[in-house]
């Protein structure tokens, strides 16, 4: 990866070259998932010069094909997501929800109650994601950002075992980042680009995405910069998400929204700052033993809803639906 070294960037010396390693920018692919505002804040130089060196990082990759140019046609970006990696969910009712399972390039948001199966949902998809690709994985690792000290590596070991794989390669392919507050969560990510080379990283995952900055902006008077910082960190994710070709999940807790009289009062937390950066919501809610998946908002999924259930082995599909799916296909 010679040819994204920042020192072969024209313009770019030794002492703009450590100005940037210091602030954590490593590579020109960690220039373009910053952008000029973040590279101009965290080095002390000005916005015209960080735009500059931006731009000329951008074409660089662009001129090497490692991200989409400027200008293309529909034809070209039809072509280029038939070859988009997804990662199986090992369920049918959740790959049919995901249309083959969870996307590269995308941010996939869910967001449920507590004991919804979130978690559960990104630890099966630690093990999933390490598949072969022609079992339904990237063959890749997975970056874990555990803001909630919820990363259970017995979990790991018991899907893995019920999927067929080794645990011990399994957990070595697992990097774990524990996130402290809001801040050491959104540095944590602008300091992944050399681990997610060096790991060959296809997943990156926040648990939860929204809880650090939840329980430390309290009140309405501090929503604004709340909302501000939240901001930053999910479209770090997403440029992250697009730059690297990795999928992306962050999970979401929720609230009873007070003005809902008829129907499901619950909504997720960060409003319409993280509505609107996700690529696709999905809904995870308790019906017993039961966990319902409702696809909420995508740019071409339909909205709809399965039935999955958790188990030793991570998700799985619930047994009802599959013996009725089985039925009306022999019928």
């Amino acid at each position: 990866m010679d040819d994204i070294r920042l020192d072969s960037l024209d313009g770019v010396g030794p002492v703009t070259t450590k100005k940037l390693t210091d602030a954590g920018i490593h590579s020109i692919m960690d220039l373009v998932v910053r952008g000029p505002v973040d590279v101009a804040e965290v080095t002390g130089m000005d916005k015209e010069t960080a735009e500059k060196i931006v731009t000329k990082a951008r074409h660089l990759l662009m001129e090497q094909g490692l991200i989409t140019k400027d200008f293309v046609t529909a034809t070209e970006i039809y072509k280029r997501r038939q070859d988009i990696g997804k990662i199986t969910t090992g369920t049918e009712c959740l790959d049919h929800l995901l249309d083959g399972g969870l996307e590269t390039q995308a941010l996939t948001e869910v967001y449920g109650e507590f004991g919804s199966g979130k978690t559960q949902f990104c630890l099966t998809m630690c093990v999933m994601c390490q598949k072969p690709k022609e079992e339904g994985g990237l063959g890749g690792g997975v970056l874990y950002i555990d803001s909630e000290n919820t990363f259970r590596p017995e979990r790991i070991v018991s899907i893995a075992k019920a999927k067929g794989m080794e645990p011990e390669k399994v957990l070595d392919n697992i990097i774990v980042a524990r996130a402290y507050n809001s801040a050491h969560q959104t540095l944590i990510l602008e300091e992944a680009g050399p681990i997610i080379e060096q790991h060959n990283i296809k997943l990156i995952i926040a648990d939860s995405a929204v809880g650090l900055f939840r329980s430390e902006y309290l009140g309405r008077g501090t929503l604004s910069e709340r909302q501000q910082r939240l901001n930053r960190f999910m479209h770090l994710l997403v440029r992250t998400a697009e730059t690297y070709n990795c999928a992306a999940i962050a999970t979401n807790q929720v609230m009873a929204s007070p003005d809902v009289f008829f129907g499901d009062p619950t909504k997720p937390i960060g409003g319409n700052v993280v509505a609107h950066t996700s690529t696709y919501r999905i809904y995870f809610k308790k019906s017993g033993k039961k966990r319902i998946a409702r696809m909420v908002d995508s740019p071409h999924h339909p909205e709809e809803e399965v039935i999955f259930t958790v188990t030793e082995g991570g998700i799985a599909d619930h047994e009802d639906e599959t013996k009725k799916k089985k039925k009306s296909e022999e019928e």
